[in-house]
């Protein structure tokens, strides 16, 4: 099965696109189109055109997470989808914060439920692996297995009066089987990376990771946490590296001088046909 996987929206892009800060990627095959995430506002609406692309062929539509980064161009979305089943997490529609020392923001989604649902939207919400397709699969709630990729400190959710640390527990991302062995979309990696693809692989029974994209969160990573990281990618043996988003600028050069031959920016526009 070719897969081919389109880079809506992503913090750069490729000649002709937008960017913004968010990630948005279509992922076409075993008969069915499937969007991860919306991006922050109007990136991937207007992309999608000028890749000649028809949002109204999309047949799901998964939130890796309720971040507005994530979620913020669902209006637009669905402006151009029409009615759409949406697979989530219910903690989607936590009330999310970013704070750091005295700096606080909302970041959680910019809609109520009711106004995306007005315009379309069917929710799916669930804490297990949803199966898309026969080798399309969500992996529902990702365990904590490893003792190095930790959730970010700042964010938190509001409930009440209070800020409680936020688990992060609607953090989603995609699976997808292939002859050549998994293809994982990553949205945020907030419960990490490496943790993600594990838990794909126990999900799928597959072992072989053929590749890896998406935005892996690595911004903030210490170089202990980057040789960890680097040192289970190699021992996976992924054969495609793309990240996106919330990789940042020192993890990207770390990895691309580790993997030269698979690293590669997952940019807005990117189109690739794997494996």
């Amino acid at each position: 099965m070719t897969v081919k996987i389109t880079t809506l929206s992503e913090n750069t892009a490729n000649p002709v696109v937008l960017a913004e800060w968010g990630l948005s990627i279509l992922v076409e095959g075993d008969g069915v189109q499937v969007l991860l995430d919306t991006s922050q506002s109007v990136s991937v609406a207007y992309n999608a055109k000028i890749l000649g692309i028809d949002l109204s062929t999309v047949d799901k539509l998964v939130i890796s997470h309720g971040h507005y980064d994530h979620t913020g161009g669902f209006k637009e979305v669905i402006e151009q989808i029409g009615e759409i089943d949406v697979i989530a997490h219910p903690d989607m529609w936590t009330e999310k914060y970013a704070i750091y020392g005295d700096f606080q923001k909302y970041i959680g989604i910019p809609f109520t439920r009711e106004e995306l649902v007005s315009l379309g939207a069917s929710f799916q919400l669930t804490k297990d692996p949803v199966w898309i397709t026969d080798n399309i699969v969500t992996t529902g709630e990702i365990p904590m297995t490893n003792d190095y990729e930790q959730i970010d400190a700042g964010m938190f959710v509001k409930e009440g009066d209070s800020f409680q640390p936020d688990q992060l527990l609607d953090d989603l991302a995609l699976g997808i089987k292939t002859e050549a062995g998994l293809i994982v979309i990553l949205g945020c990696s907030h419960r990490g990376m490496i943790n993600t693809i594990r838990h794909l692989q126990k999900i799928t029974g597959e072992q072989r990771v053929y590749g890896v994209l998406g935005g892996t969160h690595l911004i903030s990573a210490t170089p202990e946490r980057l040789a960890q990281t680097t040192a289970d990618l190699r021992q996976i043996g992924v054969q495609k590296l793309g990240v996106s988003h919330c990789t940042g600028f020192n993890a990207c050069c770390w990895l691309a001088n580790e993997f030269p031959e698979v690293f590669f920016l997952n940019n807005s526009g990117t189109v690739l046909s794997l494996p």
